[in-house]
């Protein structure tokens, strides 16, 4: 599959984008793992969470879909769970994969996990390891670093405290979730803060943690089904709002987007870029992620530093706002994000590599980029990659550029993003984006 993106000169109108991805992996696995029938509202029905509706199903429990992103989980309960019958296949999906290895740690049984081509390079051995330490068997590939992985838990498992290397909360969520199994409490500590979605639904769901800046420990317990609202995912929001920015005519509403403050640091950076944004605070009935409504219009954007504590809030956001950074005024440096070396690809060199190919000037760093603008973007074939976020970046800058940009190999933002091309046709009021059989 490949996008055709044609400039468009307008986008207006407001919209509601797929609801977040990360709340959705963690409902469904919180689900399958209470006790009584948790119900959720907003799942983003992508390829990415589906595979984990799949996973659950496949371990035991009783998945209802009711209606678009409505769901109905009967939890098979903390000791539930029972041994699939074949091999679990979880697609692109690496939240999926380090999720469930955490699940499975604490499983008396064995289970083979697998992944697609680009899934099977990434690294699971930061995951691996300090559940190997609490007393899981987890083989596989180069060392038990790579998936195809099989998982064999015992109960209980040994409490740990982990000190990460990296601030992942795949990483932190995994070793939490095994933490559930273990004879005394579990901690996790951080050299700087990461997205915090599993500490706040594991409160939900009646599981007790104590937190600070950067350490979460969680006492091991049952869990209590309940009801999940999901928010629009900020992360696929990010696309639209950064399109927003650089084209006229109008502006742009994306209504109900999470705004976790540990998901926010791309509207810092934009606010930085001097964008006319706009963010609404929605009311909080009970619900444990905060969502706004937020608009953005064109804007005369200039550079800015992204790097630090900052990283770890937007590291999914960092494909587009390099499109933002070529468009604004001055030199924008990204650092620290070594970490997008070993994302769906290495989105480092996929950014310097494609935007050359736009005629924008690009400096790789070993953990980031330069960019100076303003530069101006020239149509032209490029490659995705088979990374979703970069397929999407760069049709963004398809709809500022001079000329037709053609991207191959886009099947891949159906992970994230299924309407992604559909709604910005409808902002744009044209077919600014031709989705083609490639």
């Amino acid at each position: 599959m490949r996008f055709r993106v044609r400039p468009t000169p307008r986008l207006a109108g407001a919209a509601d984008v797929p609801g977040d991805k990360s709340v959705s992996h963690r409902a469904a696995l919180l689900g399958a793992l209470a006790e009584g029938t948790t119900e959720i509202h907003g799942y983003l029905e992508a390829e990415d969470c589906l595979r984990t509706i799949t996973a659950v199903q496949a371990l035991g429990a009783e998945v209802t879909r009711k209606g678009p992103g409505q769901y109905r989980i009967a939890g098979c309960g903390r000791h539930g769970l029972r041994e699939p019958s074949n091999v679990i296949d979880c697609g692109n999906s690496g939240t999926s994969a380090r999720l469930l290895v955490g699940v499975l740690a604490g499983q008396p049984f064995w289970t083979m996990l697998t992944g697609d081509e680009s899934l099977r390079t990434r690294p699971m051995d930061r995951v691996a390891e300090p559940l190997r330490r609490m007393g899981a068997a987890v083989v596989g590939r180069a060392g038990g670093s790579k998936l195809p992985l099989a998982v064999k838990g015992t109960r209980p498992l040994r409490a740990i405290t982990h000190d990460s290397p990296v601030a992942s909360a795949q990483v932190k969520s995994a070793v939490l979730l095994a933490g559930l199994y273990a004879d005394g409490p579990v901690s996790v500590s951080e050299p700087a803060p990461s997205r915090d979605h599993s500490e706040r639904m594991l409160r939900q769901f009646g599981v007790q943690l104590v937190t600070d800046d950067r350490s979460v420990t969680l006492m091991p317990g049952d869990l209590r089904a309940s009801a999940v609202s999901v928010p629009g995912d900020i992360s696929s929001a990010a696309f639209v709002l950064v399109a927003a920015s650089l084209i006229g005519d109008g502006g742009v509403t994306i209504r109900r987007v999470g705004v976790n403050p540990t998901r926010t640091g791309v509207l810092d950076v934009l606010q930085a870029m001097s964008a006319n944004l706009r963010i609404d605070h929605l009311p909080a009935v009970g619900a444990a992620e905060p969502a706004a409504d937020i608009a953005m219009s064109a804007s005369e954007l200039k550079g800015t530093s992204i790097g630090g504590a900052l990283i770890p809030r937007l590291i999914d956001e960092i494909p587009v706002l390099a499109i933002a950074a070529a468009r604004a005024r001055g030199v924008t440096t990204i650092g620290d994000a070594a970490e997008l070396r070993v994302k769906e690809s290495d989105r480092i060199a996929a950014l310097s590599r494609e935007l050359a190919k736009m005629g924008v000037a690009v400096r790789e760093r070993p953990d980031g980029l330069t960019i100076e603008g303003p530069q101006r973007f020239r149509g032209a074939r490029v490659m995705s990659g088979g990374d979703h976020r970069v397929a999407m970046a760069l049709a963004v800058a398809g709809l500022v550029a001079d000329g037709e940009t053609v991207i191959e190999d886009t099947a891949c933002v159906a992970t994230s993003f299924p309407q992604f091309a559909v709604m910005l046709n409808a902002l744009a009021g044209t077919d600014a984006v031709t989705v083609e059989d490639a």
